[in-house]
């Protein structure tokens, strides 16, 4: 496996985090995306609106020195949550595992949340090893989907 790091989320990253995230089979398994994640406009205007939130802490994820997708913790109605995106030709390299653990000695917040759909295994397993456990589950419109859809809640700490 390659060298996983973390560091500061800018500007010059956005054109590669936009083709992540607008990639059809990437939205899908996220379920809980924008309506349009193919649109540049609301794409950059959520990266600018983000940047400026002092609530927001994001990190570029990096396998190898190149950019593989981006992590994140926010807060929600009270609760910080976290939520991450790693490019999907690299899915399955244990990439967003590390790059978990790593944001984790930065995020020192509990307990944290953070959010999956019922079906992605594969994300569900990676919060899992990170010692998140599921508390419950919602039902929520997934604009990915286009349907009403079961999302785990999970929490650490």
């Amino acid at each position: 496996m390659g060298v996983i790091g973390l560091r500061t989320l800018d500007d010059s990253d956005d054109d590669e985090l936009f083709r992540m995230m607008s990639d059809p089979d990437s939205v899908s398994m996220a379920a809980f995306t924008p309506d349009d994640p193919t649109d540049r406009v609301r794409f950059d205007a959520h990266q600018a609106r983000i940047r400026a939130d002092p609530e927001v802490t994001t990190r570029a994820v990096t396998y190898d020195g190149a950019f593989a997708g981006m992590i994140a913790s926010f807060v929600m109605v009270g609760d910080t949550e976290i939520t991450y995106w790693i490019d999907r030709k690299l899915w399955g390299l244990g990439i967003a595992t590390e790059a978990l653990t790593l944001f984790l000695t930065i995020i020192q917040v509990r307990p944290l949340y953070a959010r999956a759909a019922l079906d992605n295994v594969a994300s569900r397993r990676v919060l899992e090893k990170a010692g998140f456990r599921q508390v419950g589950t919602e039902v929520s419109y997934a604009a990915a989907r286009r349907a009403d859809i079961a999302e785990a809640i999970l929490r650490l700490g």
